[in-house]
């Protein structure tokens, strides 16, 4: 979702940014684009960790509540040019669309607007895994959902986590390079740099 169908990421980076930066944590953009797709309480952990900072539960609640509301205040809520009409063209040719991030299932309606949201079979939300990406578990929870086989389905990525989440899955992965150059998303089947170009590779692929 973000940095695939919402270009929210800057926004993303500013609300860890701002919420760490009262405990002496300086996190980079890439610090955060890297971690992108994982569930939040483990990136938060990461971070402080790095800087030998070792909280509670407690406090890992309260940094994120503050993380969320700065991203709230700041967000502006952008679609990448052609998602609504490449979802659409892929439901008319008779594909199932799955949802598979790691934004917390009350959060995903806030970014993403419902018409969108309603285009896709299933959505697995963060909170709805146990194990998040880079693990296997929410592609494969949604290829349940969607009764299919990993090797029926194509993922669309755009962050290293993902890109290992859905091979980890047996999944053919394509990966936009919407937030990261290609040479971190080197993990991917394909590296496309736009929608247009992933309709094209999507059809090869399902005819082979």
């Amino acid at each position: 979702m973000d940095g695939v169908i919402v270009d929210s990421m800057p926004y993303h980076f500013l609300a860890w940014y701002e919420a760490l930066r009262p405990w002496g944590v300086r996190v980079s953009c890439m610090d955060v684009y890297l971690k992108e797709g994982e569930r939040w309480d483990k990136t938060l952990t990461s971070l402080l960790n790095y800087a030998r900072i070792f909280p509670s539960k407690a406090t890992l609640k309260k940094i994120f509540l503050a993380r969320q509301k700065i991203f709230k205040k700041y967000f502006k809520r952008f679609i990448f040019k052609g998602v609504e009409g490449f979802l659409q063209c892929l439901k008319r040719r008779g594909y199932l669309l799955g949802l598979v991030t790691g934004t917390p299932e009350k959060e995903i309606h806030k970014i993403l607007p419902c018409g969108i949201k309603n285009l896709f079979d299933i959505v697995i939300p963060g909170n709805d895994v146990k194990h998040g990406k880079p693990h296997p578990e929410p592609y494969l929870k949604a290829c349940l959902g969607l009764h299919l086989e990993p090797g029926e389905c194509v993922v669309i990525e755009n962050a290293p986590l993902g890109i290992k989440s859905a091979k980890a899955a047996g999944m053919f992965c394509i990966a936009l390079t919407t937030s990261l150059p290609a040479p971190y998303l080197k993990g991917a089947d394909r590296i496309a740099g736009s929608l247009e170009e992933i309709t094209g590779i999507i059809e090869r692929t399902c005819s082979l």
